[in-house]
């Protein structure tokens, strides 16, 4: 990692770092408040900073658990002889991490873009340790029929590896670009800068293209068979409540995707924010953290 001033967002981030090795490289998770365990998966490009809000919502009365993946936020970037990235390790490290920090109990999972597809593949791996979800702009199963992979994206994915690497680590062009498009309201620049500050340097944007190029369309790819067997799986945890919050204006995760949540899971409650963008957490903190805080507190495990 190239060093990162935390000085600059440390109250907006005003946690305690902790450290689990994994492969040989410090992976980076956030562990705050005691109590019943919350764990919140972040996607691409974010890191445990997204979660920032909620962590100070939820922490006074839980144990709340936020990772970085490999890579990503504070955790090291292996090189890609060291390790794969791809869908399958991730949802390994989350399994590595929840067993060895020793999170007693029934887990509640807090998900969000590729949070959503590597906990929900944990989540039904261990239906057993799962008591509650909470689903925010996501999938865990296939796109819907005839859905189509949103130009911006399929751009980066399908470009030549040496323009790829020039257009996310290069020019940074992935998260820069998130930091516009994901987010209805608008970020400050002090959000900013904290969602951007790991992707600092050439080497640390590894795992932000890597994301991309792993997004699963078809059989042949890398990461398909894990997406569908997840998606096949999937009712081992019809019988887990289930809160979704779901922003409108993502132009990634859209109605067609809530929908199928909707279809597989149709006990969930579901709160849908008009005025909110893919990064629903800047953009209605505090609307989406009381919703949580009152479903967890309907659904005591």
């Amino acid at each position: 990692m190239y060093p990162i001033d935390l000085k600059n967002f440390r109250s907006q981030y005003p946690f305690r770092s902790h450290y689990l090795l994994r492969h040989g490289f410090r992976m980076h998770y956030l562990d705050e408040g005691t109590g019943d365990p919350v764990v919140m998966i972040h996607g691409n490009p974010t890191w445990s900073f997204y979660y920032r809000a909620l962590i100070r919502e939820l922490s006074p009365s839980y144990r709340v658990i936020a990772p970085d993946h490999l890579g990503c936020g504070l955790s090291e970037t292996p090189p890609e002889i060291k390790y794969r990235y791809i869908l399958k390790n991730r949802i390994d490290d989350i399994d590595f991490l929840i067993k060895n920090i020793k999170l007693s109990g029934r887990l509640t999972l807090v998900l969000h873009d590729w949070g959503g597809m590597i906990g929900m593949a944990y989540a039904v791996r261990h239906p057993e340790r799962i008591g509650r979800i909470v689903v925010t702009n996501t999938a865990a199963f296939p796109a819907p029929a005839g859905k189509r992979l949103p130009w911006r994206l399929r751009l980066i994915r399908d470009l030549p590896e040496p323009l790829a690497g020039v257009a996310v680590r290069i020019l940074n062009g992935f998260c820069l670009g998130a930091l516009w498009m994901a987010s209805r309201k608008g970020l400050s620049r002090e959000v900013k800068a904290g969602m951007i500050a790991p992707y600092n340097s050439y080497k640390n944007r590894l795992a932000v293209l890597r994301f991309v190029q792993d997004i699963p369309l078809g059989p042949a790819d890398a990461s398909f068979p894990e997406v569908y067997t997840t998606g096949e799986r999937l009712e081992r945890l019809r019988h887990v409540p289930m809160l979704i919050c779901w922003a409108t204006g993502d132009f990634v995760f859209d109605a067609d995707y809530l929908r199928e949540w909707r279809r597989r899971f149709p006990q969930a409650e579901v709160h849908t924010f008009a005025k909110a963008g893919h990064y629903l957490l800047e953009d209605a903190p505090q609307a989406t953290a009381q919703l949580v805080r009152r479903f967890l507190a309907a659904h005591p495990l």
